[in-house]
């Protein structure tokens, strides 16, 4: 039974009454709709076919990384990836980008190795972007690899299997700039790596100064920031790498902090106890910027679909009143095979959207004015009387003016198009 929802009239009504309700806070509910509109979030293409890429779609994914769930339909090619993006695209209010890992390369009948894949590889996914006004961001696949079976690629003790690593690094950046080129966009090529121990190592130091050498030399040559920028991704764990991961936190923004690249924080892959939401504001103060990976983790897996939590809407908070937002690149990074992967996309966007358009509707010159002056008391009254205002109806506004489905009208579409095209996929 189709979800039913309210008339165009009883929006409209909704919108204006909770637009006087901000309006009395200071709050400009038409200016905040506006500047939701400029935030795009950068969907990951893994989520659509659970990792698998067009390199080996049936090889075993390896270095920590585990999709879980068999709900049926997932993309099997191309094609059906784009159609896949293109529907959830058409669901999620705003203009988005899309995050492309190097197996997911064209090449024909020809398999190309890592190392050796240019710009070309990738020509239909630039023509799809350009055709649907979607920015490309990149990253290198340095994992589910046999040079990477040993659960080191950039850190590896064999100098054959660290060169094999940055010549990919290499060839990725240049992908990068291709996309940024093409798109007039810049892309964000981010690189993660998995390398790490299960066990306690004795030699914590060379394994990073390994790295380090890499990272130098996939750095060497700089590309123009208007068409790529760098980015590299720390990780506290990983299966494989319970007890040691070469690539720290404090080890990326080190070196982040010291050639003039971005820091990429995932939300997942700190400890529970950690909060990105408060180490914005602080490497925000000295990095050139910030690769956002907004994921859900629970308890120590960090792939989860993101929903509306009290830290995304922190996080968002932090994004947007920093009056940063053009140095922070907010992009998604988890992979449910356990539940339909184009309502995944959508659902996991459309909150951070949301959290988004909360931070906007906040009053915050009042609530800083509260702060400077000690009123501790009148900023959590105030704090907490926000959480109960209409925001919801402001946010119906935004999905009226940006044609796409209001409320649970969205999973409507996902079901006929489920019916058309994923029941297809046997």
């Amino acid at each position: 039974m189709p979800n039913a929802v309210p008339t165009t009239q009883q929006l409209q009504d909704a919108y204006v009454l909770a637009q006087e309700r901000y309006a009395a806070l200071g709050v400009d509910t038409e200016r905040a709709l506006a500047q939701l509109g400029q935030l795009s979030v950068s969907l990951q293409c893994w989520q659509g076919d659970d990792v698998a890429g067009f390199e080996s779609p049936d090889a075993e994914l390896t270095g920590g990384i585990a999709a879980t769930g068999n709900y049926p339909g997932k993309a099997r090619n191309a094609a059906e990836l784009r159609s896949d993006l293109d529907q959830a695209y058409r669901l999620i209010p705003g203009r988005h980008r899309l995050s492309l890992h190097a197996i997911y390369a064209e090449t024909g009948a020809t398999a190309v190795e890592r190392n050796a894949l240019q710009p070309e590889h990738f020509a239909a996914w630039v023509e799809w972007a350009k055709a649907n006004e979607h920015g490309l961001d990149f990253n290198p696949t340095c994992f589910s690899h046999p040079l990477s079976d040993s659960g080191f690629t950039l850190a590896s003790a064999d100098p054959h299997i660290r060169q094999f690593w940055i010549e990919h690094c290499i060839a990725s950046r240049q992908i990068g700039a291709y996309f940024g080129r093409e798109l007039a966009t810049p892309c964000v090529t981010n690189i993660w790596i998995p390398d790490g121990f299960k066990d306690t190592p004795v030699d914590r130091a060379t394994p990073r100064r390994l790295l380090k050498e890499s990272l130098d030399q996939i750095f060497a040559v700089p590309l123009e920031p208007q068409y790529n920028l760098d980015a590299v991704e720390s990780k506290l764990f990983g299966l494989g790498s319970e007890s040691y991961v070469v690539g720290s936190h404090e080890f990326y923004l080190g070196y982040a902090l010291a050639n003039g690249i971005l820091v990429c924080l995932d939300t997942g892959h700190f400890h529970p106890t950690e909060l990105i939401s408060d180490k914005l504001s602080a490497v925000l103060m000295y990095v050139n910027g910030v690769a956002l990976h907004i994921s859900r983790g629970v308890r120590w897996d960090s792939d989860h679909v993101v929903t509306f939590t009290d830290e995304l809407q922190m996080i968002m908070h932090e994004v947007i009143h920093s009056g940063q937002m053009e140095r922070v690149h907010i992009g998604l990074d988890f992979f449910d095979a356990s539940i339909n992967r184009i309502a995944a996309w959508v659902i996991g966007s459309r909150n951070v959207l949301r959290a988004g358009l909360l931070a906007l509707l906040s009053p915050l010159d009042r609530l800083r004015r509260f702060e400077a002056d000690g009123d501790y008391t009148a900023r959590l009254a105030l704090l907490e009387e926000l959480k109960g205002l209409p925001w919801a109806a402001v946010w119906d506004q935004f999905c009226v003016q940006q044609n796409v489905p209001v409320g649970f009208q969205f999973l409507d579409e996902i079901k006929a198009y489920e019916a058309q095209e994923l029941s297809q996929r046997v």
